[in-house]
Order: C-alpha cells, then structure tokens, then sequence
C-alpha cells in the first residue's frame, strides 16, 4: 500500500495534477476510461480526437465509444505533399469543438514525436464547457511542462519505460491523474496516507464505495484490479532518478534523436519530416518503400524503425524512427552509414 501511494504521489509530480490513482493496464485502457469519465462528468457524447494519436490507443478508444454509444471524431491534423514532407493543421482540432464536445483527447508528443502547443486548445475546451484530456509520455515529462499547468483535467500515460524491460504483449503500465474535484469519479485503486488509533502512520485502500466490487454496475469503471508489480519498478526506478535524473533521461534523448536526425536529413534521397519540436520519435521520408530499407538495415544488423506504410498506404516510404538515451552515438553512426549504403 506504501508503494501505491509513493507511485501515485510521483505521478502527481510528474503530470502537475491533485491526484492519481494506483496504475491501470496501460496508456491506450487508461485513455479510454479517461474519456468516459470526461462523458459521465460533462453528460455529453461527442469526444474530439486528432488522428496523429497512437493507432492502437484509437481502435481501443473505438471500442469503447462503440460500446457507450458515444461519437467519436478523429480530427485530420496534418496534410502530406508531393515531396512527402508533413505540414501541420493542428487548428482544425479546436474547429471540432462545439458546446456538445465532451472532451478534447490529445497526446503529447504525438505518435509521430511531434510535440504541439496545447494552451489554447485547453482554453477552447474549458470555454465549451468540456474536459481536456492529456496523455502524455512521463519520459518527455523531465523536461516537458507538466500538462496540469496548462489546463489538463485529466492526464494519462505510459509508464512501460520506465518500469520494465521490452516485451511483446505485456505487462504495460497505465497512468492515470486527476484533478481533485474528480476524485469519486476517478476508476482503479487509491491507495490513502492516514493514522491509526495509537497516532501512527498508516497506508489504505480508500474511496473503495466507487468500485466495482462494491457499487457493482454503478462503478465508475468496469475495471477493478491494477499493474501494482509494474508500477513497484516504476516507482523504484523514477525515485533513484529523482527530479534531476528525469530531466537528464529527457535531455539525452533530446539531444541524441537530434543528431540521428541532422545526419539523416543530411542524406541523400532522405529527408527527416518534423513540422513541430520532437523528443525521441521523428519521420523519414526514405528513397523507396521502407519494407524495402528495413530489409537492407536488417541484413547490416541494425532494426529500422516503423514502416509508417502499414497504417496508410500513402506514406509507405515514410519510417519512423526512436532514438532514446539508450543508443549510443555509435549505433547511430551505424544506422546512418546503413541508409547511406541503400541510398547509393
């Protein structure tokens, strides 16, 4: 129960929000029950999502707005030209937003790395009587500002990596933190600080009435268990990094996908796509189909990164690429000298 509440408090910090609660099984179920929260407070139907979302978060949005019979708008934000480079409309989110909009959705960055601007987008959600909801990554959050100073009403996340090794399937990490006012109708487990008779510290699961075990179909979510093994390493791993360490961890990815970029860009038949600031993912418009450039990284040792084709088939030469603290200059190095092979 100490760890649970250790975890939340970290989560407070790192997202500026009042509360949060003791994990969920990952971003894209934490998002969703974000969302139908923002519809249950706001008694409205209508949730405004921009289609540079993670894919995966929006089929599981999807579904559950299918299932609650709730409208569901992906907003197109960015546009493609002939030579294949990105161009922002981000704009047209805030044109979505009318007084039936229960909440804006929006994820920072973005699923292609880019991070926008979201103050005004937070001030046209609020004046519309909606709920803005942030869902962040925690790693970017060491040198982001946190999105509870800009208006986030609720906050979402995924913790995976900070807290566990790769894995394919699982078990991932939700982050879930609120403002106080929405504490009854936050979902999952709240682990509370409090004293016992003799005046000593103590740690409880509290505001259980909420719960689906108690209120049955009258619970604020359907989910009632949590990721409390995941979020242990979360919380171990964020306190031995502490406030300094994070904005390091962000810092070195910062500067590390930068270089990776410049010497792509600087490529011939390459060209690195980033209408907005980005922290560790950008896109790369390649010379041919990326399954083609995959293939060829592939056979030099290196993993390329994700063939952009697979989602729509218009951007079948556009890769995107991760670089985090954890690749060295010369496993970039390495990666460049590949794509430059190709490209000859």
């Amino acid at each position: 129960l100490q760890s649970m509440y250790e975890f939340q408090s970290m989560v407070c910090l790192l997202t500026g929000m009042d509360v949060a609660n003791a994990s969920m099984y990952d971003e894209a179920t934490a998002t969703a029950e974000a969302v139908l929260t923002a519809c249950s407070i706001t008694k409205r139907s209508k949730v405004v999502v921009p289609d540079t979302f993670h894919p995966t978060t929006l089929e599981v949005l999807e579904t559950y707005a299918e299932g609650r019979e709730l409208t569901l708008v992906r907003v197109p934000t960015f546009t493609i030209d002939d030579d294949g480079a990105f161009h922002d409309c981000w704009d047209a989110v805030a044109a979505a937003i009318d007084d039936d909009t229960a909440c804006v959705a929006v994820q920072v960055p973005n699923f292609f790395g880019w991070v926008h601007e979201c103050q005004d987008i937070a001030e046209t959600v609020h004046a519309h009587g909606a709920m803005f909801v942030v869902s962040a990554d925690p790693v970017a959050l060491g040198i982001l500002t946190p999105p509870g100073e800009y208006g986030a009403d609720i906050v979402t996340g995924e913790g995976h990596s900070l807290a566990l090794p790769p894995g394919l399937g699982g078990p991932r990490l939700g982050l879930y933190a609120t403002r106080k006012k929405y504490l009854r109708q936050m979902p999952g487990r709240v682990s509370g600080m409090t004293e016992d008779i003799e005046g000593k510290r103590g740690f409880v699961l509290t505001l259980q009435a909420r719960e689906q075990h108690i209120r049955r179909e009258k619970a604020t979510s359907n989910i009632c268990t949590n990721e409390a093994l995941a979020a242990l390493a979360f919380t171990i791993n964020v306190s031995w990094l502490g406030p300094e360490g994070m904005r390091k961890k962000a810092e070195l990815c910062l500067a590390k996908s930068h270089y990776a970029a410049a010497q792509i860009d600087a490529l011939p038949g390459y060209a690195v796509s980033a209408p907005g600031p980005y922290i560790k993912e950008f896109v790369v418009h390649c010379p041919a189909p990326v399954s083609s450039v995959n293939e060829h990284l592939l056979e030099n040792g290196v993993l390329g990164g994700y063939d952009l084709g697979k989602l729509r088939a218009e951007l079948d030469r556009h890769m995107l690429v991760c670089v985090t603290e954890l690749n060295t200059r010369e496993d970039i190095d390495r990666l460049v000298a590949a794509l430059r092979e190709f490209g000859a």
